[in-house]
């Protein structure tokens, strides 16, 4: 049984920040018990075991830093290394009888905390063992005359302080881990439920596709034949113009219809993607700024994501009593950036940055796919999308989406 990713490490730095402390700790703790409060105790091996316990932790320190160190077996041979030189300071300074000696239910507490449930029964073995070892072979001290009880009571009030400090901070650490956690399962719930609504909806367009050839073959014989017959240029021209969007509308048909077959290597130029855009919406405004290069073909679902930017900004703007749409494409590095701006109300009170979720719009005629259909597919092409309202009014949409080797072409 193996940890999560990021787990191990974040607890071996944790706990090596820890075992630190506790090095001064215990430091301070030799010298004030063997000065100050004169204590008969045999220094050379407590400063052994502090010494070796820091150059453990200089080692642990630089272990931690470096892949490799995510097995929780990795983190209980740290623990086990603590276990032991508890062992050995607590049996030179008066076995079982020593305040500190109920630091070894600490050891258990921290490893419970990150370590798989088999590794904190290990640990916990360890400690055991650890405790009757002391018991046995612990060195007691000689009897204090005066304030020797005194002294078991300030040295088990520190260890409760010190055991209540690593407790409170690895059980916050936990908490905010599973509040993490709580909080990415219920965006992937949502996520998911949105996808499956897309689905759906990409499934029901793909039938409405095929039901649509007839109709607009028939609309197209028809248009034909009104330009044929007609007595003026103007209705001539008009009837082209419709003949236009009708082929324009068949294609799109056609290509939805086939959407299941497009995921592989289909290709478009955004520079054709705004020219149909325009002939569909002839009275918006478009301002655009940037410059593509030439070798730039993005993917299929990049002109769909760019088609339903335009289309929302636009409506969002034709609602505010504004015509105006501006757009800029470029090339940053190895990323192409997008940018739709629309002069509308802006984001709308009930629906604060609620644009990735489906069937959810501000607008009176909308459908709520636009920006959801967006957000997935920049998703699905790995790149990030943000939304910002813009003075005095309207909102800037942004997209950058990664440009791939395989959509360079040298000209």
């Amino acid at each position: 049984m193996s940890a999560a990713p990021g787990t191990a490490p974040s607890f071996l730095r944790a706990l090596c920040n820890l075992r630190w402390v506790a090095i001064v700790g215990q430091a301070v703790t030799v010298l004030v018990a063997t000065g100050p409060m004169g204590l008969p105790l045999p220094r050379a091996p407590l400063w052994s075991g502090i010494a070796v316990l820091a150059a453990f932790n200089l080692y642990a320190s630089w272990r931690s830093r470096r892949p490799g160190a995510e097995s929780p077996r990795e983190a209980f041979c740290h623990m086990l290394v603590d276990v032991a030189v508890l062992a050995w300071l607590v049996g030179w300074s008066g076995g079982i009888s020593n305040p500190f000696s109920s630091m070894f239910l600490l050891l258990i507490v921290v490893s419970s905390l990150a370590l798989p449930l088999r590794w904190v029964l290990a640990t916990g073995v360890a400690c055991l063992l650890g405790y009757a070892s002391t018991a046995a072979f612990g060195r007691p001290l000689p009897h204090l005359h005066g304030n020797g009880f005194n002294v078991h009571l300030w040295g088990m009030a520190v260890n409760f302080v010190l055991s209540a400090g690593v407790v409170l901070y690895f059980s916050t650490r936990l908490v905010a881990a599973l509040r993490q956690r709580e909080q990415e399962l219920a965006r992937l719930r949502e996520r998911f439920a949105r996808n499956e609504g897309i689905v759906a909806l990409a499934t029901h367009a793909a039938a409405v596709a095929h039901e649509l050839n007839t109709p607009l073959a028939t609309m197209t014989l028809l248009t034909e034949d009104i330009r044929e017959h007609a007595a003026d240029i103007e209705t001539r021209e008009d009837a082209g113009t419709m003949r236009e969007l009708i082929d324009l509308c068949r294609d799109r048909v056609r290509a939805l219809a086939a959407s299941a077959d497009m995921g592989a290597g289909a290709s478009v130029d955004l520079d054709e993607v705004v020219q149909r855009w325009r002939l569909v919406r002839p009275t918006v405004e478009l301002q655009r700024s940037g410059h593509l290069p030439p070798w730039l073909a993005v993917d299929a679902s990049t002109g769909h994501l760019l088609q339903a930017l335009l289309n929302n900004a636009a409506d969002a703007s034709r609602q505010a009593g504004s015509p105006r749409v501006d757009l800029d494409l470029h090339c940053e590095d190895d990323e192409l950036v997008g940018t739709v701006r629309d002069y509308g109300n802006g984001f709308h009170e009930a629906l604060p940055f609620q644009s990735d979720q489906l069937f959810r719009t501000s607008k009176p005629d909308g459908m709520g796919v636009g920006l959801a259909l967006s957000h997935a597919t920049v998703e699905r092409l790995g790149g990030r999308m943000t939304m910002k309202a813009v003075l005095p009014k309207g909102v800037q949409v942004q997209f950058r989406l990664p440009v791939s080797p395989a959509d360079e072409e040298t000209p």
